[in-house]
């Protein structure tokens, strides 16, 4: 269970508490809720002799989701969180303009001259799918700064050595030797093909790096060739071609072959705002430790701890090898939705116009994203149901996304707790 955020009545942060600690205050009347999510109490009178221990942020950035702990000097983890990025969304909106604007300057300005040259990009400039992870990253930074005394960072600053994983047999690489060698190719190995066996789909279960193209054949070891197989399945296949062993399960075959082309998108995307992120965490004058993925890896291993992404956060650097997780601990689920659309039109599939955008915003006090909780008398959703407002409307009809689903219903049955921003929080 993750710790309380503690403010005093400057809103100074405090050591964050138990979260029993939190419940007896609130219950005496010393403190009252400042923020829902995440947790946050604020003293009603001040202690002049409280002691504000410092906290390390840990950061593992990722493709789609990014990993984060806050850690005290004792190597206990306060909190752990993990956000989900909305790059994938933001390339797709991009693309969906692009396609549009394109149509539209075909049918309103065919003969203009092109102008795609005149345009110039900054130094450092990354695509907005990925400055948004770094962007995404560094508000979650400042509002942990603003919770808690924060005083340290650390990253891991380098997940996947692409030049590495082509060509493992290169020559001059010093960190290819010694403890860690082999750690970054198999966690990589891991995160492609989802953690479970090719050949017949089994998880939770110890895997080994199997060669498509076997080395009795004169099969290389290129990342290209390489794929995870459980212990029967290995050895079943032994030195046979993959299209012999996969003959009476074509569709696996075809999987299987389509997943050995696959570009390295994600490890591409990582090593491209890795640097990035860790510029932005230089600016913020605090002590920053980095560390690379198969460190971690060696660290969570070792610690026996399970694999995830806060974990892996906590893990990072030379500290992560002496961290503490609760046996109860549960991270804070951070998915990026972002605040509505500029679009005031919107368009079918064939990039006509179909309708307008709605003019209002707010309605009674609400809008899309906020954090409410509906009171519902009677009917099939009968019950209190706490969610995030997933549309509203200028008659006064609000769907909220609740446990049970999507529900509709008055505004007069809405009570506000948190005001949208940007996120959605799951527990």
């Amino acid at each position: 269970m993750n710790s309380v955020f503690v403010l005093d009545t400057t809103k100074k942060p405090l050591t964050p508490c138990h979260p029993a600690r939190a419940r007896a205050l609130l219950k005496a009347g010393k403190a009252a809720v400042y923020r829902t999510v995440p947790f946050t109490i604020i003293l009603q009178a001040a202690l002049p002799d409280a002691v504000v221990k410092p906290v390390t942020v840990k950061i593992d950035p990722g493709s789609k989701c990014t990993g984060m702990a806050l850690v005290d000097p004792d190597g206990r983890v306060l909190f752990g969180a993990e956000l989900e990025h909305r790059g994938h969304a933001i390339r797709a909106n991009l693309d969906s303009r692009r396609s549009l604007r394109r149509g539209r300057r075909g049918r309103k300005t065919r003969y203009r001259t092109a102008r795609f040259k005149n345009r110039t990009r900054s130094d450092g400039w990354l695509p907005p799918s990925l400055q948004h992870r770094v962007e995404t990253t560094m508000t979650w930074i400042q509002r942990f700064r603003q919770c808690c005394g924060i005083e340290g960072l650390a990253i891991e600053r380098v997940k996947f050595d692409l030049q590495q994983l082509e060509n493992p047999e290169i020559s001059g690489v010093e960190y290819q030797q010694g403890t860690l060698a082999g750690y970054t190719v198999r966690e990589y190995l891991l995160e492609k093909w989802g953690r479970q066996c090719a050949y017949c789909g089994v998880e939770n279960v110890p895997l080994q790096v199997e060669h498509i193209h076997a080395r009795a054949n004169h099969g290389s070891n290129r990342i290209s060739n390489l794929t995870l197989a459980c212990e029967p399945c290995n050895s079943r296949k032994g030195t046979r071609p993959i299209e012999v062993f996969l003959k009476h399960k074509p569709e696996v075959l075809k999987k299987i072959l389509a997943q050995l082309k696959q570009p390295l998108h994600d490890a591409a995307a990582v090593n491209a705002t890795r640097n990035k992120l860790f510029a932005e965490l230089l600016k913020t004058g605090l002590p920053v430790e980095t560390g690379t993925g198969a460190q971690t890896k060696f660290n969570r291993c070792r610690l026996e701890y399970p694999k995830a992404h806060w974990i892996d956060a906590a893990c990072v650097g030379d500290s992560g090898a002496t961290v503490t997780l609760n046996a109860d601990a549960r991270p804070l689920r951070i998915k990026a939705m972002g605040h509505g659309t500029r679009q005031t039109v919107r368009t079918d599939k064939f990039g006509f116009p179909r309708g307008k955008a709605g003019r209002v915003k707010r309605v009674h006090g609400f809008q899309t994203g906020d954090l409410v909780k509906l009171v519902q008398p009677q009917g099939k959703y009968a019950g209190t149901h706490i969610g995030r407002l997933a549309g509203v409307r200028a008659d006064g009809r609000f769907d909220i996304a609740s446990r049970l689903g999507k529900i509709t219903a008055t505004f007069k049955n809405f009570t506000l707790i948190q005001r949208g921003d940007g996120y959605a929080y799951i527990y």
